[in-house]
Protein backbone atom coordinates (compact mmCIF):
# COMPACT_ATOMS: atom_id res chain seq x y z
CA UNK A 1 0.00 0.00 0.00
CA UNK A 2 1.48 3.61 -1.26
CA UNK A 3 1.40 5.81 1.68
CA UNK A 4 -0.54 9.26 1.76
CA UNK A 5 2.81 10.67 1.12
CA UNK A 6 3.55 8.95 -2.03
CA UNK A 7 0.31 9.42 -3.30
CA UNK A 8 0.07 13.15 -2.43
CA UNK A 9 3.90 13.71 -4.15
CA UNK A 10 3.05 11.22 -7.07
CA UNK A 11 0.02 13.12 -7.89
CA UNK A 12 2.03 16.31 -7.69
CA UNK A 13 4.11 15.35 -10.14
CA UNK A 14 0.99 14.64 -12.65
CA UNK A 15 -0.09 17.80 -12.19
CA UNK A 16 0.52 20.06 -14.36
CA UNK A 17 1.56 23.17 -12.58
CA UNK A 18 -0.40 25.92 -12.00
CA UNK A 19 -3.45 22.94 -11.26
CA UNK A 20 -4.19 23.56 -7.74
CA UNK A 21 -4.80 19.89 -5.53
CA UNK A 22 -7.47 20.12 -3.45
CA UNK A 23 -7.34 16.71 -0.86
CA UNK A 24 -10.79 15.79 -0.16
CA UNK A 25 -10.54 14.42 3.48
CA UNK A 26 -14.57 13.70 4.25
CA UNK A 27 -14.50 10.81 6.70
CA UNK A 28 -11.31 10.50 6.82
CA UNK A 29 -9.60 10.68 10.45
CA UNK A 30 -7.54 14.07 11.89
CA UNK A 31 -4.35 11.72 11.77
CA UNK A 32 -4.62 10.88 8.11
CA UNK A 33 -5.05 14.62 7.13
CA UNK A 34 -1.81 15.24 9.46
CA UNK A 35 0.10 12.72 7.29
CA UNK A 36 -0.81 14.77 4.29
CA UNK A 37 -0.21 18.13 6.16
CA UNK A 38 3.17 16.40 6.88
CA UNK A 39 4.37 16.54 3.07
CA UNK A 40 3.75 20.62 3.57
CA UNK A 41 0.28 19.98 1.83
CA UNK A 42 -2.33 22.89 3.10
CA UNK A 43 -5.73 22.50 1.00
CA UNK A 44 -8.49 20.07 2.15
CA UNK A 45 -11.83 19.62 1.40
CA UNK A 46 -15.04 18.57 3.43
CA UNK A 47 -18.42 18.13 2.40
CA UNK A 48 -20.14 18.15 5.74
CA UNK A 49 -20.25 21.76 7.64
CA UNK A 50 -20.20 19.70 10.60
CA UNK A 51 -16.95 17.43 10.27
CA UNK A 52 -15.32 20.56 8.59
CA UNK A 53 -15.90 22.83 11.82
CA UNK A 54 -14.43 19.87 14.10
CA UNK A 55 -11.22 19.37 12.07
CA UNK A 56 -10.91 23.16 11.57
CA UNK A 57 -10.74 22.83 15.63
CA UNK A 58 -8.41 19.88 15.70
CA UNK A 59 -5.77 20.68 12.95
CA UNK A 60 -3.10 23.46 12.43
CA UNK A 61 -4.79 26.52 11.69
CA UNK A 62 -2.71 27.31 8.42
CA UNK A 63 -4.77 24.81 6.80
CA UNK A 64 -6.96 26.59 4.26
CA UNK A 65 -10.10 24.46 4.07
CA UNK A 66 -12.72 24.34 1.39
CA UNK A 67 -16.63 23.73 1.58
CA UNK A 68 -16.71 21.38 -1.25
CA UNK A 69 -20.46 19.84 -0.74
CA UNK A 70 -23.79 21.30 -0.72
CA UNK A 71 -24.06 23.75 2.06
CA UNK A 72 -27.45 24.54 3.37
CA UNK A 73 -27.78 27.81 4.21
CA UNK A 74 -28.57 27.69 7.74
CA UNK A 75 -25.06 25.70 8.25
CA UNK A 76 -23.09 28.67 6.81
CA UNK A 77 -22.44 30.59 10.32
CA UNK A 78 -20.71 27.73 11.44
CA UNK A 79 -17.53 27.75 8.73
CA UNK A 80 -18.35 31.45 7.85
CA UNK A 81 -14.83 32.10 10.56
CA UNK A 82 -12.17 30.44 9.15
CA UNK A 83 -13.17 28.72 5.48
CA UNK A 84 -11.44 29.39 2.67
CA UNK A 85 -13.16 28.80 -0.65
CA UNK A 86 -16.72 27.78 -0.84
CA UNK A 87 -17.44 25.52 -4.13
CA UNK A 88 -20.78 25.12 -4.11
CA UNK A 89 -22.72 27.98 -4.67
CA UNK A 90 -25.51 26.99 -6.09
CA UNK A 91 -27.97 29.71 -5.63
CA UNK A 92 -28.42 33.65 -5.11
CA UNK A 93 -30.04 32.79 -1.50
CA UNK A 94 -27.31 31.17 -0.43
CA UNK A 95 -24.74 33.78 -2.08
CA UNK A 96 -26.95 36.24 0.45
CA UNK A 97 -26.30 34.32 3.04
CA UNK A 98 -22.88 33.53 2.72
CA UNK A 99 -22.51 37.52 2.75
CA UNK A 100 -24.12 37.79 5.51
CA UNK A 101 -22.42 36.11 7.49
CA UNK A 102 -19.14 37.01 6.03
CA UNK A 103 -19.89 40.36 7.37
CA UNK A 104 -20.39 39.17 10.54
CA UNK A 105 -16.73 37.94 10.69
CA UNK A 106 -15.42 40.99 9.12
CA UNK A 107 -14.20 38.91 6.78
CA UNK A 108 -14.84 38.69 2.22
CA UNK A 109 -15.31 34.91 1.50
CA UNK A 110 -14.08 33.65 -1.81
CA UNK A 111 -16.51 31.66 -3.54
CA UNK A 112 -17.28 29.77 -6.87
CA UNK A 113 -20.59 29.48 -8.15
CA UNK A 114 -21.34 25.59 -9.27
CA UNK A 115 -22.77 24.65 -12.40
CA UNK A 116 -25.30 21.80 -13.33
CA UNK A 117 -23.08 19.91 -16.25
CA UNK A 118 -24.00 16.45 -15.65
CA UNK A 119 -27.13 14.40 -16.75
CA UNK A 120 -28.05 13.35 -13.35
CA UNK A 121 -30.50 15.38 -11.29
CA UNK A 122 -29.43 14.76 -8.00
CA UNK A 123 -26.44 16.97 -8.90
CA UNK A 124 -26.49 20.57 -7.95
CA UNK A 125 -26.12 23.72 -9.78
CA UNK A 126 -26.86 26.94 -11.44
CA UNK A 127 -27.27 26.91 -15.30
CA UNK A 128 -25.94 29.30 -17.81
CA UNK A 129 -29.37 31.56 -17.45
CA UNK A 130 -29.37 31.44 -13.86
CA UNK A 131 -25.41 32.65 -13.03
CA UNK A 132 -25.57 35.24 -15.96
CA UNK A 133 -29.29 36.97 -14.03
CA UNK A 134 -27.04 36.62 -10.88
CA UNK A 135 -24.26 38.67 -12.03
CA UNK A 136 -26.60 41.08 -14.14
CA UNK A 137 -28.83 41.96 -10.71
CA UNK A 138 -28.31 45.26 -8.71
CA UNK A 139 -28.76 42.90 -5.71
CA UNK A 140 -25.65 40.86 -6.61
CA UNK A 141 -23.58 44.07 -6.81
CA UNK A 142 -24.30 44.80 -3.43
CA UNK A 143 -22.63 42.06 -2.17
CA UNK A 144 -19.39 43.53 -0.63
CA UNK A 145 -18.46 40.28 1.72
CA UNK A 146 -18.10 37.53 -0.94
CA UNK A 147 -15.49 37.56 -3.64
CA UNK A 148 -16.54 35.60 -6.94
CA UNK A 149 -13.42 33.68 -7.76
CA UNK A 150 -14.59 31.39 -10.13
CA UNK A 151 -16.86 28.31 -11.49
CA UNK A 152 -17.13 24.13 -10.45
CA UNK A 153 -18.88 21.45 -11.87
CA UNK A 154 -19.19 18.14 -11.40
CA UNK A 155 -19.44 15.60 -14.14
CA UNK A 156 -22.28 12.79 -14.52
CA UNK A 157 -20.30 9.69 -12.55
CA UNK A 158 -20.43 7.28 -15.94
CA UNK A 159 -17.59 5.08 -18.02
CA UNK A 160 -18.62 7.48 -21.38
CA UNK A 161 -15.59 9.46 -20.92
CA UNK A 162 -16.50 11.12 -23.77
CA UNK A 163 -19.67 12.37 -22.36
CA UNK A 164 -17.55 13.35 -19.50
CA UNK A 165 -15.19 15.16 -21.44
CA UNK A 166 -18.06 17.51 -23.11
CA UNK A 167 -19.23 18.37 -19.97
CA UNK A 168 -16.24 19.79 -18.65
CA UNK A 169 -15.27 21.36 -22.37
CA UNK A 170 -18.76 23.02 -21.79
CA UNK A 171 -17.67 24.45 -18.31
CA UNK A 172 -14.65 25.67 -19.63
CA UNK A 173 -16.75 27.44 -22.57
CA UNK A 174 -18.75 28.76 -19.53
CA UNK A 175 -16.07 29.64 -17.69
CA UNK A 176 -14.50 32.08 -20.62
CA UNK A 177 -17.45 33.31 -21.50
CA UNK A 178 -18.16 34.80 -17.53
CA UNK A 179 -14.74 35.79 -17.74
CA UNK A 180 -15.10 38.15 -20.33
CA UNK A 181 -18.65 39.27 -20.00
CA UNK A 182 -18.51 40.18 -16.04
CA UNK A 183 -14.88 39.55 -14.78
CA UNK A 184 -12.53 40.96 -16.84
CA UNK A 185 -10.91 43.27 -15.63
CA UNK A 186 -10.86 40.81 -11.82
CA UNK A 187 -7.66 38.61 -11.32
CA UNK A 188 -9.48 37.16 -8.97
CA UNK A 189 -11.54 35.39 -11.07
CA UNK A 190 -9.79 32.74 -12.04
CA UNK A 191 -10.53 29.43 -10.71
CA UNK A 192 -11.83 26.35 -12.71
CA UNK A 193 -12.85 23.50 -10.30
CA UNK A 194 -13.52 20.39 -11.90
CA UNK A 195 -12.40 16.98 -11.67
CA UNK A 196 -11.81 14.42 -9.12
CA UNK A 197 -10.45 11.02 -8.34
CA UNK A 198 -11.85 9.64 -11.34
CA UNK A 199 -12.07 11.52 -13.76
CA UNK A 200 -9.32 14.64 -13.07
CA UNK A 201 -7.10 13.38 -15.82
CA UNK A 202 -9.66 14.88 -18.59
CA UNK A 203 -10.87 17.56 -16.69
CA UNK A 204 -7.12 18.71 -16.65
CA UNK A 205 -6.48 18.23 -20.15
CA UNK A 206 -10.08 20.34 -20.66
CA UNK A 207 -8.97 23.65 -18.26
CA UNK A 208 -9.45 22.71 -14.76
CA UNK A 209 -6.62 24.47 -12.21
CA UNK A 210 -8.48 23.04 -9.56
CA UNK A 211 -9.11 19.07 -8.64
CA UNK A 212 -10.76 17.86 -5.38
CA UNK A 213 -9.28 14.43 -4.78
CA UNK A 214 -10.10 12.10 -2.06
CA UNK A 215 -9.31 8.46 -3.21
CA UNK A 216 -5.99 8.91 -4.81
CA UNK A 217 -5.05 10.75 -1.59
CA UNK A 218 -6.15 9.03 0.93
CA UNK A 219 -7.02 5.32 -0.22
CA UNK A 220 -10.57 4.16 -0.70
CA UNK A 221 -13.18 5.79 1.59
CA UNK A 222 -14.74 3.72 4.18
CA UNK A 223 -18.29 4.03 4.82
CA UNK A 224 -19.60 3.36 8.45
Amino acid sequence: MASIAQNLNKLKEQLPSGVTLVAVSKTKPAEMIMEAYETGHRIFGENKVQELADKYEQLPKDIRWHMIGHLQRNKVKYIAPFVSLIHGVDSFRLLKTINKEAAKNNRIIPCLFQIHIADEETKFGLDENELFEILESADYKNLSNIQIKGLMGMATFTDDREKVRSEFRFLKTLFDKTKNNYFRSDDAFSILSMGMSGDYQIAVEEGSNMVRIGSAVFGERQYH
